[in-house]
């Protein structure tokens, strides 16, 4: 578990440390978060000693001092193995939040991924074609749902949760209540036009299975909040724990339902064990971990007012219609216009692929929370993310592009043949995605709500004129194409503005202690 007295980091890049003019030892700063970052970098000695300096190759300290005349040299020692150098390499990175809260929400989408990839085979196995089909809409209708404002207090609360001090506890609760009455609004009003959506939808018709959905929508409001609700806290290490216990009860659910509930049992079994991890996941956020974050940044500075909050909100919420439009509002309109099989064909490649597009996403939210603590780091640190960023996901990339069409044959021959271009189109779409979430991340942290509202509006723009277009002509494959050309050309249009953020030593504005303003 993450603690924000950190274990101190020799690299200056991270601990924000600046050296000093007469002696260039590097030290950090002694109040705030960075006291627990960076108290000093500890580095080695360095020679600077000329030719003919005592350290040279002739004086008698030297590694080869004493050694006779002609005498074989002394070898030096063997360098760390690659393998543990790697490991050192980790170990530092992990005792960094930006980096630890990074791969712990990197971890989480690989465990979804894994878990998803069991789950749903399982219910390819299990249920019937359309069933398969059919639950999977209708997750992705709640899900659409859900997200309409929860997506919205996510780049939110990975800012201001750092800076709210005691403040914390009303904000979280706040998202919560905000993000859950609005979903079921929106919810209601797709439930009320029901027969406008297709007869993929039909089975949500009823009393019982309207408040059911209703229901499952308020849930997932909550369950989408409380990772980044962790990650603001620099708890992100419990997410994937989170979701590990969440994808095993849903698999097991799964598989008894096939035989009690086969026409439902998919998404019931989505949604039961979400409904039960809420409880015990909240009384460890607001019982233990909130109190001791409020103690540990309450620095007697004002927390964030909510005029603050709701201008940031005002400027970052348009920016989520990307996400909402690329994740949930297109595959809904796909099933409303193709049937319930071939909208499970298409569902499968279309959520392995968001599944990779997620990752660009978890070290960009990371990125967020620490350049709300420290904005003079915030160049420094968005190159090391970047870096890692394509560290980790250019292997994915690549192993997907390559062995999709065995990936997807997994669930069976159909969903090879019918969704490999568009997996392996999305998997290359996430390349520049990875810019454009890094320079999404700088500009929450700066603040800059409205440029950032341009470049993810202009960004859901893109995709979904582009998907319509291309959708008569290239069927379901149109939404790959479409998100590669859209986010390569948004790529190409942010990169200049992209370079001067990265390569700014510090920003203009100065390091903010939590609980500042």
């Amino acid at each position: 578990m993450s603690e924000l007295d950190e274990r101190t980091i020799g690299d200056p890049v991270f601990t924000g440390a600046v050296p000093s003019p007469a002696a260039g030892a590097v030290s950090g700063p002694g109040t705030g978060v960075g006291a627990g970052m960076g108290r000093s970098a500890g580095a080695g000695p360095i020679s600077t000693a000329g030719p003919g300096s005592a350290a040279g190759p002739d004086s008698g300290t030297g590694p080869d001092a004493g050694r006779a005349p002609g005498a074989r040299p002394r070898t030096a020692p063997a360098p760390v193995g690659r393998v543990r150098g790697l490991w050192r390499r980790l170990l530092l990175d992990l005792s960094n939040p930006l980096f630890r809260n990074g791969y712990a929400l990197m971890a989480n989408t690989a465990i979804t991924a894994v878990l998803g990839m069991g789950y749903w085979w399982l219910a390819a196995q299990l249920y019937d074609p359309a069933d398969f089909g059919r639950g999977q809409a209708v997750i992705t209708a709640m899900r659409l749902f859900a997200s309409l404002t929860a997506l919205g207090f996510v780049g939110a609360l990975a800012k201001f949760i750092p800076l709210a001090g005691r403040r914390t506890p009303g904000l979280i609760v706040r998202a919560y209540v905000i993000a859950g009455a609005t979903g079921v609004t929106a919810a209601v009003g797709f439930l009320v036009t029901l027969p406008w959506w297709g007869p993929t939808y039909a089975a949500l018709g009823g009393l019982g299975p309207g408040l059911f959905f209703l229901a499952s929508v308020l849930v997932w409001s909550v369950f989408t909040l409380q990772d980044v609700t962790l990650a603001g806290l620099r708890k992100a290490t419990w997410v994937p724990v989170n979701s590990l216990g969440y994808g095993m009860v849903k698999m097991a659910m799964l598989i008894g339902l096939a035989y009690t509930l086969p026409g439902d049992g998919i998404f019931v079994s989505w949604i039961i064990p979400a409904a039960m991890a809420l409880i015990p996941i909240n009384i460890f956020i607001f019982g233990k971990v909130v109190p001791r974050h409020v103690r540990k940044t309450d620095t007697g500075a004002p927390p964030p007012r909510l005029p603050e909050i709701g201008r940031f909100l005002a400027g970052d919420y348009p920016g989520t219609l990307s996400i909402l439009a690329i994740v949930y509002l297109i595959p809904v309109l796909i099933a409303a216009q193709v049937d319930e099989v071939a909208f499970g064909y298409f569902s499968m490649a279309h959520t392995l692929g968001c599944l990779i597009e997620l990752l660009a996403m978890n070290m960009a939210t990371s990125l967020t929370v620490e350049g709300s603590f420290d904005r003079d780091a915030l160049a420094a640190n968005s190159r090391r993310a970047l870096r890692r960023a394509f560290m980790i996901i250019v292997p994915i990339v690549g192993v997907t592009i390559v062995a999709g069409p065995l990936i997807l044959r997994v669930f069976g021959s159909d969903f090879a043949d019918r969704g490999t271009l568009l997996l392996q189109l999305m998997a290359l779409a996430v390349l520049p995605r990875v810019l454009i979430e890094i320079y999404l991340s700088g500009l929450r942290a700066r603040g800059q709500a409205r440029r950032l509202a341009l470049v993810q509006v202009g960004l859901a723009a893109l995709v979904l004129v582009s998907t319509l277009l291309l959708f008569p002509h290239l069927g379901m494959n149109a939404v790959g194409y479409g998100l590669l050309l859209s986010e390569l050309l948004l790529a190409a249009l942010i990169f200049s503005d992209l370079r001067k953020m990265l390569k700014y030593g510090k920003t203009s504005q100065s390091t903010i202690t939590p609980g500042a303003r």
